[in-house]
């Protein structure tokens, strides 16, 4: 029987309501909460603000200090939940540390439903005008547990709790 693990990522675009989702996660589990977004350098955020993606070379320092914390945590056998975009393979990768201890959580869903999400939002550094930049650089996991997020936050933590 496979470890229970210590480490949720939950991930998707930007919108997809992984902050909400891993906070009430976080709670669920009684483990800390950590939100990507807060260890973003100053730089990269100014630039997401000024309406410009972010490239590789500016996410690889952001990753791999994400990586370090989830190592952290993981040596010191503290369970925590990380609401983290992780678009690309590779970045999850990085951040999977190659421990099956760290599970995967994908909210998905459909452009239309989170255009209209963060158009809503209020003084988020992220533009809706970027979500399409975000859509083309996601690269659909092929494992974890993969979430809809048209259904109520309620709905998808049964889900999640369901499969983890």
């Amino acid at each position: 029987m496979q470890a229970t693990p210590k480490v949720f990522i939950v991930m998707g675009v930007s919108g997809c309501g992984k902050s909400t989702v891993g906070l009430a996660l976080a709670e669920r589990q009684t483990c800390q909460f950590y939100d990507a977004d807060d260890f973003h350098p100053a730089e990269n955020v100014a630039k997401m603000a000024a309406g410009n993606p972010l490239n590789d070379d500016d996410r690889r320092p952001w990753l791999e200090k994400l990586a370090e914390l989830i190592r952290e945590h993981l040596e010191a056998q503290r369970p925590m939940v990380l609401a983290c975009s992780a678009l690309k393979e590779w970045y999850r990768q990085l951040l999977l540390v190659g421990n099956d201890q760290v599970e995967l959580i994908y909210l998905k869903g459909e452009f239309e439903l989170i255009w209209e999400r963060m158009s809503a939002r209020e003084n988020h550094y992220m533009r809706p005008e970027m979500l399409q930049s975000q859509f083309d650089t996601l690269e659909e996991p092929e494992y974890g547990i993969v979430v809809s997020i048209d259904q109520t936050v309620d709905e998808q933590l049964a889900e999640i709790s369901n499969q983890i």
